[in-house]
Order: C-alpha cells, then sequence, then structure tokens
C-alpha cells in the first residue's frame, strides 16, 4: 500500500536546505567548511529589533494573534508598502506570514486547480517549481536569454501564454542571477499582462533594499498600477534586515484572496510568532539608513569575490546589480581532471569537487535552471570572503 500522495513524487526537499544540512554535518565532523552556498545574509539582527523582541516577550506577547497577523505588524507593513513603493493597502489586503516562503505557496494553494500553468522565469529560486506542483499546478519554465542580462523579455512571455495559465512569478532582484529590472524593462512586461486579464502576477520583491551603484528595483505596480487587482506583492524582513530565522513574510493584494490564504493558515500554522511580529515591527518601522549602509557593505564584499573569482583558472563572472549572489560560470572547468584524475563534468560535480577539496560550499546553478554556473553568497565577513577566494584559487589550479 502506497504511503504517500503521487504528487510528492514531482518534489524535492529545498536545495538550498540540504545543502546547508550538509554543511553542518560536516561543521559538526570538525570539517572547515566555507559556506557560500546558503541565502543566510552573514550580518547581525539590529539591535531595535532584537531589543524590540525581547520586550515583547517579557511584557508578556507570547500568546496567539490574529491568523493572518496582528494590527500592528499589518500597519507596519501597509506603511513600508507605502515608503518603499508608493502602494496603498487596508488591513483586510494584508497577511503576514511565517516567512515570504509560506506566503507564496498559500496564493498557490488557495488558486490553482490541477493542470494550472504558472511562468516562471528562469534561472530562478528553486521552491517556485517545486510549490507550483506541489498544489497541482504545471510550471512552464521560460528561459531568459544571456544577451537580454538573463532577464524575461516580453515577446516570449506573451508567447508562453495560454488559456491555462494562472500566474506570472516575476522576482526582482533575481535570485540567483542578481539581475535587476529597470521600470522601463517591468512596463513593457505590464503591457503583455494588460492583454491578458485572465493571468495574475505575483511579485517576489524579498531582496529590494540589495542593490547596488545607483539602482533601484521596482515593483511592477509601481510601473502599471491598473494590474493590482489581480497582483501579489510578497516580500519579508529576512534579507533586508538579516532576519532569517525570525520567519516574517507578508503579502499584499486583493481582500478576496488574502482571505482565502488566511483560511489556508488557520488549518495549517496558524499565526506566525507573536514574538518575530514584534520584531518585525521594529524592523520596519525603525530607523532604515541601516539598509543602504548594509547595502554599501555588501557591494564591497560583492566586488572582493568577484575579483578573486577573474583569478580562478577557469571561472568567469559579472558583479550583479542586486542580490547577495555572484552567479559565475564554471564553463572553464568542465572537462578537466582533479589531483585523483576524476572528470569534471557539470557544474554539481564541479560543486562537489570544490567542497572535497576545499572545503568551499556553493550551489550549482543547475538547480536554478542555469548551467554550467555556480552561485556564491558574498553576504560574509571580508576576511572568510578572502579565504574562500584563496581557497578557490588553489582547487581551479589543481585542475588538469
Amino acid at each position: 500500500m502506497r504511503m504517500t500522495s503521487t504528487r510528492m513524487d514531482l518534489i524535492r526537499p529545498s536545495p538550498a536546505s540540504q545543502l546547508r544540512r550538509r554543511v553542518r554535518e560536516l561543521h559538526d565532523r570538525g570539517v572547515d567548511v566555507i559556506d557560500l552556498s546558503s541565502g543566510d545574509i552573514g550580518l547581525p539582527t539590529p539591535d531595535h529589533v532584537i531589543d524590540a523582541a525581547v520586550a515583547a516577550a517579557r511584557q508578556g506577547d507570547t500568546r496567539y494573534t490574529n491568523v493572518d497577523g496582528a494590527p500592528e505588524t499589518k500597519d507596519a507593513v501597509r506603511a513600508q508598502l507605502e515608503r518603499q513603493n508608493g502602494l496603498v493597502y487596508d488591513r483586510s489586503e494584508v497577511i503576514v506570514s511565517s516567512g515570504s516562503t509560506q506566503a507564496i505557496a498559500g496564493a498557490l494553494m488557495a488558486t490553482l486547480e490541477d493542470g494550472d500553468e504558472v511562468i516562471v522565469p528562469v534561472p530562478c529560486w528553486a521552491p517556485y517549481i517545486d510549490q507550483v506542483r506541489l498544489n497541482g499546478g504545471r510550471p512552464v519554465e521560460l528561459s531568459c536569454r544571456q544577451n537580454n542580462s538573463l532577464k524575461l523579455r516580453p515577446d516570449e512571455l506573451a508567447a508562453a501564454i495560454t488559456p491555462r495559465t494562472r500566474w506570472l512569478i516575476l522576482n526582482n532582484p533575481v535570485n540567483p542571477t542578481g539581475a535587476v529590472y529597470t521600470l522601463e524593462e517591468l512596463a513593457v512586461i505590464a503591457r503583455v499582462l494588460l492583454a491578458h486579464p485572465s493571468v495574475w502576477l505575483l511579485c517576489d520583491n524579498l531582496y529590494e533594499n540589495i542593490v547596488f551603484d545607483g539602482v533601484t528595483a521596482p515593483c511592477l505596480l509601481e510601473v502599471e498600477p491598473r494590474l493590482k487587482e489581480r497582483t501579489l506583492v510578497v516580500s519579508g524582513v529576512a534579507k533586508s534586515y538579516a532576519m532569517m530565522g525570525w520567519r516574517i513574510g507578508y503579502a499584499a493584494g486583493p481582500s478576496a484572496l488574502i482571505a482565502e490564504m488566511a483560511k489556508i493558515q488557520s488549518v495549517t500554522t496558524s499565526c506566525a510568532s507573536s514574538v518575530s511580529q514584534a520584531a518585525a515591527v521594529a524592523a520596519l518601522t525603525g530607523p532604515q539608513d541601516l539598509l543602504a549602509e548594509r547595502a554599501s557593505a555588501l557591494a564591497r564584499q560583492r566586488n572582493m569575490l568577484a575579483e578573486d573569482i577573474r583569478e580562478c583558472a577557469g571561472l568567469a563572472c559579472t558583479p550583479p546589480a542586486g542580490t547577495f549572489y555572484l552567479l559565475a560560470s564554471c564553463a572553464g572547468v568542465l572537462g578537466k581532471c582533479d589531483p585523483q584524475g576524476i572528470p569534471v563534468t557539470d557544474d554539481t560535480s564541479f560543486a562537489h569537487y570544490l567542497l572535497q577539496s576545499c572545503g568551499v560550499a556553493v550551489m550549482p546553478g543547475s538547480v536554478c535552471g542555469i548551467t554550467p554556473r555556480i552561485r556564491m553568497n558574498f553576504a560574509l565577513p571580508p576576511a572568510t570572503l578572502r579565504n574562500a577566494g584563496q581557497r578557490l584559487r588553489a582547487a581551479c589550479a589543481a585542475l588538469k
């Protein structure tokens, strides 16, 4: 007798979570590993945010909140969306979730019928694909061309839309490439969506504050407000405020959709942590100058890692405009052999070689829909990045 549903055969555990587990296992065994594969940002949660959480816990703010978020948290989110994007929402149009991942999953669960199509530009954050499959949908992976900075082309989007298309998922800035869509690029995508009124838009803006060199990462609704009634804007405090483990995400969209997402939360996770919500309020309403300061520091670390990668035989990269990931081509090492004579055949085997030979963990680009590439997190202390760069240069030089 089968134990699990056949749908479970269609999905895989999050590749990032599997790599985190592998790195922790190696650390537990005393192996010296530098983890460039994770989505963690190596900066502390701001002191005033931690203070707010401690105060909330000491004051007894440890009980259930409303399933869709405490009023104070919703108001902080509403204020942030208006400040960041000029978008105005009522409380009924906002939901607070246990991370942005849950918000995306809830939206797909609430809307997809078996066989509905969801267009996902690739390269992409891998769980998009599996979340669609888990909810009975069919992911339509739309490859973005290298000669278009790995961004979605409007003509290819239009060609991919069918009567079964339910959603377009648009990530800006893009994990894993670090590409950032401009207002002009979003405007032409918006025109395609206006011509297809049955297609909904999910804007994942989780990395919106991590941009460099004067670039900004707008939300498509800033360009085309007529799409608001069929758009869900998703974000969270994880990346901007270094609050990954606090697990607070949020979404804003039509109240009818938000109500269905709240219904799902009520029978799955219930509300997000009350203490974490208090911390999120402090983050969203407190001093915001730290965002620019941290982005400047990350830009320096980006440049540092990019410089080291360019000195690695067989690797090449272009510094990203956003996120804290550097996507490097490893085409130049394919076909070479390690000192034991084992060939490097693809980015997965190259990532395995790096972990085994020099103790550097990277994410294979094939996991994200682009190959042969590796994704590396540069949101680490500069000394750690320099150490990683030295190890990578030596490992690449050892390939013959």
